[in-house]
């Protein structure tokens, strides 16, 4: 399915980019009188620490004096999502609670969720980066790439470990997937809460390698205690450009499969304040300040509105399902 579909998320995010940056004109603080004056917020399904963690921290310093209103980040991790995704969906629709979401909040909703929540339960409010998967494992480890780690799952007969964010049919799992399809192995996926974990049990030799995206294990391959296996997109990370993507390995995997994060709140909200808050978000992603962080990151400014997230929304769960078919 994959193969019929390359680069589709690709698409549909530069498709809304084009748009949503020359929409992006009007500063947050033009209506203030929509968005109530009061602490906003924002509560993340994963650790402190993690990537999708570090991002919105790392956004919340411009955010929040361009707003004039405090920004609390409140991790609630736990159930793949669920223990976030209730807090939103009980919250009151006025702005003032407001979610980090990613890839695996709609792989989420078809697998380990489906049928406790579903995309009508939330206001899906603005896009703001695409961001690769990278496997990688600890520098001593006698995995140096692809091929080694493809090896190893066939000497091992599937007992090679991997770690990564949430259960099977996550982001990441999906992703894992396709390597298994293309290469012929099956590996045996180990679910964590948040990258530091993954990083840990990788380091403490508990797991054989890791998979996340490159803001929350940084640190590790900037201290030489990590090393990149492959990169799960369409070009190398300009962080580590000795890592290879899976393509340039041999491995012809739908390289537009990344991890997507975005703004959410509960559903009902206005749709001019859904706006408004998606003009703040992305005013706030020009700053040098978040532009330092992302380009280093090795992640993609993405620009959606509300009305091309809800349709984006909808696109990937259909691809999503159709894979999880497989």
């Amino acid at each position: 399915m994959f193969a019929k579909k390359r680069n589709v998320i690709s698409k549909v995010l530069l498709g809304a980019t084009a748009i949503s940056v020359m929409a992006t004109s009007v500063m947050a603080t033009a209506n203030e009188e929509s968005w109530p004056q009061d602490t906003v917020r924002i509560i993340m399904h994963t650790k402190a620490g993690g990537s999708a963690d570090v991002f919105m921290r790392t956004l919340a310093e411009s955010l929040e004096p361009q707003i004039g209103q405090s920004i609390a980040i409140i991790n609630s991790p736990g159930g793949g999502g669920a223990s976030q995704m209730s807090r939103v969906r009980s919250a009151e629709p006025d702005g003032l609670t407001l979610a980090v979401n990613t890839l695996s909040h709609f792989t989420g909703m078809l697998t380990n969720l489906e049928g406790v929540f579903a995309i009508d339960d939330f206001s899906w409010i603005a896009t703001a980066q695409s961001d690769p998967n990278l496997i990688w494992t600890q520098t001593d480890s006698p995995i140096g790439d692809l091929d080694d780690l493809i090896n190893e799952a066939k000497q091992r007969d599937g007992k090679v470990t991997v770690g990564g964010f949430g259960p099977q049919g996550s982001t990441q799992h999906i992703g894992m997937s396709m390597l298994e399809n293309v290469a012929d192995v099956e590996f045996e996926w180990v679910p964590f809460n948040a990258t530091p974990d993954i990083v840990a049990a990788v380091l403490g030799g508990h797991i054989d390698v890791g998979m996340s995206n490159l803001s929350g294990a940084q640190a590790y391959f900037d201290a030489g205690r990590l090393k990149g296996l492959g990169v799960h997109g369409e070009e190398r990370l300009e962080s580590l450009p000795d890592v290879a993507t899976f393509e340039e390995q041999g491995y012809e995997v739908d390289s537009s499969w990344v991890q997507v994060r975005g703004i959410f709140g509960p559903a009902g909200m206005p749709m001019e304040l859904q706006q408004q808050i998606a003009d703040a978000f992305h005013e706030a992603m020009k700053t040098e300040h978040y532009q330092a962080y992302a380009r280093s990151a090795g992640v993609t400014d993405s620009w959606m509105d509300p009305e091309e997230f809800t349709e984006f929304a909808y696109r990937i769960s259909e691809i999503a399902q159709e894979e999880l078919d497989k």
